[in-house]
């Protein structure tokens, strides 16, 4: 029984690497083996791969920004590509593992948002990304698409590891104040992506779009001023304490595309199915700030 992983490098396929194994022998994609941005060559690919359970799409454009001028490998990449897999998903009788973004939404919602909210991207990306959602749930294919936001590890590129960068560079930072979602680790994706297909197996969970995310809320600037209370009690030195981080306004700090100001998720659906109860965002923050003080790492 095979389970092909496609991201390899990515934050969540590395944590998927590890909590796939008990499905079956793993067979992980880089793009030096499948291109997404070229989704024709993906049949091809996959038939020459062999036969699966399972795929696990773990990989997408994510360059928020850059989507506005290439809403062409965007839409390849988050819809196009992910079309054919729902195909190829349902042409093998293998489940979909597929994910999605808090950014379908418009944020405009004061209450977290659940999943039969109405969809209204803002931007080019969040629109590629609803485009796969509706390409899976229309190929009538078995799978499990999970939106989730603000996703972190300590082995990936994000937010956590650039404002401990700026932090130890300048002794002042500025950061938005007004949009607020749950920052979410690879680590916790990962493990209840395990269990949702468990429990999937057994029939205890059904086909769908679930949101996942860790529990709470906070802004980018609440985060930002916890990532370095929590680093100087580790033992970190930045320049820049909690106090030297300046709050601002998404007008404030003008981008390309659009992001929306309510991020949160309610995972209700998810968690009550599977027994859980999603852990606060903050243990899983300070648990890779942890990892990174163990393993020496330097801003």
């Amino acid at each position: 029984m095979t389970v092909m992983l496609l991201g390899k490098n990515g934050q969540v396929a590395r944590e998927l690497q590890r909590t796939l194994l008990p499905f079956g022998s793993l067979d992980v994609f880089g793009r030096d083996r499948i291109d997404l941005e070229k989704p024709e060559t993906i049949p091809g690919v996959l038939r020459d791969a062999g036969d699966a359970i399972m795929i696990a799409n773990a990989t997408a454009f994510t360059q928020v920004d850059q989507a506005e001028t290439n809403s062409a490998a965007a839409f390849a990449v988050n819809q196009d590509a992910v079309g054919i897999l729902a195909r190829q998903a349902l042409e093998r009788d293998a489940l979909l593992l597929h994910y999605s973004t808090d950014y379908v939404f418009n944020g405009r919602k004061a209450a977290p948002y659940v999943e039969a909210d109405e969809t209204d991207p803002l931007n080019v990306y969040g629109h590629s990304k609803r485009g796969g959602e509706l390409a899976i749930t229309g190929s009538r294919c078995k799978h499990l698409v999970f939106r989730t936001s603000w996703v972190f590890s300590a082995d990936g590129d994000n937010f956590i590891k650039t404002i401990l960068r700026l932090a130890h560079e300048r002794p002042q930072l500025r950061v938005v104040a007004d949009q607020f979602g749950a920052p979410t680790s690879a680590e916790l994706i990962a493990d209840v992506t395990a269990l949702a297909v468990a429990a999937y197996r057994r029939g205890h969970l059904p086909d769908g779009i679930y949101h996942l995310t860790a529990s709470g809320r906070t802004s980018w600037h609440g985060l930002a001023c916890h990532v370095v209370r929590r680093a100087i009690e580790i033992g970190f030195e930045p320049k820049a304490g909690p106090d030297d981080i300046e709050p601002i306004t998404t007008a404030e700090f003008p981008r390309p595309a659009a992001r929306p100001l309510n991020s949160s998720l309610d995972c209700t659906a998810l968690s009550s199915r599977l027994g859980l109860s999603l852990p606060d965002w903050r243990v899983h923050v300070d648990r890779m700030l942890d990892q990174l003080r163990t393993r020496g790492w330097k801003p």
